[in-house]
């Protein structure tokens, strides 16, 4: 993290550095696919907050079937882009990229809504990146979904990992306290900015926000499903980010979080824009028919106080039609 706003000539330098590294790991990126590439031996680092401060526990609600008008009602309640996000800040984007898969069928992040986010920070004279690590093929999944167009044709990249992109890094007290992650590309970010899509999960209930940090890890993830209410705890308590736009445009209803059918997904035409982890999964766990106390990370996550599930308890709450 920089300790003040950087220069012209320091956003410039920053550009092309992170250009550089943009395009190395494309080139890695085939190569690259959920392997432990983590020097034996590394030490952890820690992961700062990308929090803004002043702006703990709000929500917005937006509801309208103009996704990126929606985007852009529930961002102006909490006080717009311009709240979280400043000319020459680094953002860091996390899509939900994970599947090769088209959009509509609920899997991943919508374009619309990636691209509407995107546009917002490039509009303020932010550096913007998009990246995941996906479970099938980075790149194939960036097409397919729509996101990769979407995010160049808003004036961002898309940061495709590779083993130069992955250290050690600190994660949480309950199960994982450390492990690989994205760790280039979060010490690279000034803001971070998570785009969860609203979606069943087979083995945890929902995946929504807390869960999507899941896709900056690295390394054989798939042992942490063995005790995953417990890991999406820590990945709150990994993650303090910026800002969340929990992305509830098509709600991924049944067979989740892969989908596959048409008939898994039905509308959703909601966005919800906030900063209170366990607000917004709270939220989401509504949407998918669920009781929020019934899903057991959301409650683990409550206890550690990432957040509250009670909206009455928010500092901020708010929901308003995108007319």
């Amino acid at each position: 993290m920089s300790a003040g706003k950087p220069n012209r000539r320091e956003f410039i330098k920053r550009m092309s550095a992170a250009a550089g590294v943009a395009a190395g790991s494309g080139v890695l990126a085939a190569t690259f696919h959920n392997r432990n590439l983590v020097p034996t031996g590394e030490e952890a680092q820690a992961i700062p907050s990308y929090a803004v401060p002043g702006t703990e526990g709000m929500l917005a609600v937006a509801e309208g079937t103009d996704h990126a008008l929606a985007v852009r009602a529930a961002l102006e309640e909490l006080g717009g882009m311009q709240r979280f996000v400043k000319a020459y800040d680094r953002v860091l984007i996390k899509a939900n990229c994970a599947f090769d898969r088209p959009h509509h069928f609920g899997a991943t992040s919508s374009p619309t809504v990636t691209g509407e986010i995107v546009r917002q920070c490039v509009g303020l004279g932010a550096q913007v990146r998009v990246t995941d690590n996906p479970i099938n093929d980075p790149e194939g999944c960036f097409v397919k979904s729509g996101i990769m167009e979407a995010v160049q044709s808003a004036g961002a990249e898309v940061w495709l990992p590779s083993p130069a992109l992955f250290g050690r890094v600190k994660v949480g007290t309950l199960r994982i306290p450390e492990w690989e992650a994205l760790y280039r590309p979060l010490i690279w970010a000034d803001k971070l900015i998570g785009i969860p899509t609203v979606k069943t999960h087979n083995l945890c209930g929902v995946s929504l926000t807390m869960k999507n940090w899941y896709g900056l890890l690295g390394g054989g993830r798939n042992r942490l499903h063995q005790a995953i209410d417990d890991v999406i705890a820590d990945l709150g308590q990994f993650i303090r980010p910026t800002l969340v736009v929990l992305d509830g445009s098509r709600l991924l209803v049944a067979n989740g979080p892969t989908g596959g059918s048409p008939s898994d997904v039905r509308p959703g035409h909601v966005v919800a824009a906030g900063t209170d982890q366990v607000a917004l999964d709270s939220f989401g766990a509504e949407l998918l028919g669920f009781t929020p106390t019934d899903i057991a990370y959301i409650v683990k996550a409550a206890q550690l106080g990432l957040g509250e599930i009670d909206r009455g308890n928010l500092r901020l709450f708010r929901k308003v039609r995108a007319a």
